[in-house]
């Protein structure tokens, strides 16, 4: 199987640095895109400014695929928008990488050749099997070595319900969106000026739309803003402010604390999502499981996180977390129950193998359903599985990673408690699940 390619799904960030990752070690790739560009997720938010630096965005083995193209590296101190992210650095990989690279090819299915799920004879002699899809609907199978997925979860956003499916009403309603909006549009402007807006979602995304909305308020009157948190309390929701390691991520949540301070917007607290009804004047009602109603709604804007598409990898053989959908080895150290500093212990091919040979979940994918996934995770996680596939046992198992501390204590779940505690985190004993990795830490 060795002279079978490496299958990379996704042309984002971290699918084009495995790419590169492998390309450098002499492997044949091949990356499937089911977009029409490289960064075809990213260009969806092509508005919003990143809170990580250029220095952090560019992956080492990317940067010297490129340095030999003639590319001129942006600033390392600059934050790009995700426009600029695309432009000036996933674009110019991607051609650097040539045919490699296949667009408008989704793939729609993953099996071992010649056995389903269920059947062990053999099974680790035979090549895995990528079922692939064309815009024009042809279909093609192409045989790999190993599967890297590295599609991400931009494309199954989580629903505004409480419970983790849609809320009554959801699916048909129109003034729901799962984007943070783009108020430089004239479009979206129009839609929100001037409207009540609910806002739901306690991440990064529902800060930057809590200030985006915020100051188009400030130069449309009539502008409402509502924010909606399943959580008891909004106070751990900013982040650590002065004290993140990442100032553009921690400045993000200082200004969303001014607006909420300012009075700029109405804070709900504890309200989980159980229907959406509709009025005859076009507008909608939230009504919470508790019977708490917000009426007179014209927009939700539901950024409430993703979860991994996990159906076309129906037939093969995923140990998954049963909370986080993330790969069993990995999901103890990046559970939000538990906690939330932003520092993940190294981890690499140890902790992203399953049961069927040679299949990798990496980047945002591999963290299931768990939030705050940064670049520099993925890059180092393909740089370990690129190791361990010609062979270098010794490089894959030397992972080395040190992301920026968040500055915030106290797990990132969903809290009950209005003080906002939790059961664990930075700041209190390490729960003894995390001990399960321990072997895996040393290296």
């Amino acid at each position: 199987m060795t002279e079978l390619p490496v299958v990379v799904v996704g042309a984002g960030p971290v699918g084009l640095a495995a790419a590169a990752e492998l390309r450098e070690r002499g492997v044949d790739v091949l990356v499937l895109e089911r977009g029409p560009r490289a960064g075809a997720a990213v260009a969806e938010w092509n508005h919003v400014r990143l809170f990580s630096r250029w220095a952090e965005l560019i992956a080492p083995a990317a940067r010297r695929v490129l340095d030999g193209t003639g590319w001129v590296a942006p600033a390392d101190e600059g934050y790009p928008t995700g426009q600029e992210w695309a432009r000036d650095y996933l674009t110019p990989l991607a051609a650097a990488l040539g045919d490699a690279v296949r667009y408008d090819a989704e793939v729609v299915g993953l099996a071992r050749r010649g056995r389903d799920r269920v059947v062990d004879a053999g099974r680790d002699s035979e090549p895995l099997s990528v079922h692939l899809r064309r815009t024009d609907g042809s279909e093609e199978r192409i045989l790999a070595r190993a599967v890297i997925d590295a599609s991400g979860t931009w494309g199954a956003p989580n629903p505004l319900g409480g419970e983790g499916l849609p809320a009554l009403g959801e699916r048909a309603c129109e003034v729901v969106t799962y984007r943070v909006p783009d108020i430089d549009s004239p479009a979206q402007a129009e839609r929100f000026g001037g409207t009540h807006t609910v806002i739901a979602g306690g991440g990064h995304s529902a800060l930057g739309a809590i200030v985006a909305l915020a100051q188009l308020a400030e130069h449309r009157p009539g502008t409402r803003l509502t924010w909606v948190l399943r959580r008891g309390s909004a106070d751990s929701t900013f982040g650590g402010g002065d004290a993140d390691e990442l100032p553009a991520r921690g400045a993000l949540g200082l200004r969303a604390k001014k607006v909420v301070d300012a009075g700029l917007l109405e804070v709900v607290t504890g309200f989980r999502t159980g229907a959406i009804e509709s009025g005859k004047d076009g507008r909608v009602t939230l009504v919470a499981d508790d019977g708490r109603r917000i009426d007179d709604v014209d927009n939700v804007v539901a950024l409430t996180g993703f979860r991994p598409e996990l159906g076309w990898l129906s037939e093969v053989r995923l140990e998954l977390d049963p909370v986080l959908q993330a790969p069993v080895r990995l999901a103890p150290l990046i559970d939000p129950n538990v906690h939330s500093c932003g520092t993940v212990y190294p981890h690499g091919v140890a902790e992203l193998t399953h049961p069927e040979l040679g299949v990798y979940l990496v980047g945002m994918k591999s963290y299931g359903r768990a939030p705050t996934f940064l670049a520099m995770t993925g890059y180092e996680q393909v740089r370990s599985i690129a190791a361990e596939l010609v062979g270098d046992h010794e490089s894959a198992a030397r992972v080395e990673l040190a992301l920026p501390e968040t500055g915030v204590c106290g797990g990132a779940g969903i809290f009950d408690d209005p003080a906002g505690a939790s059961s664990g985190g930075c700041c209190s004993p390490a729960p003894e699940v995390l001990t399960l990795s321990a072997p895996s830490l040393v290296r």
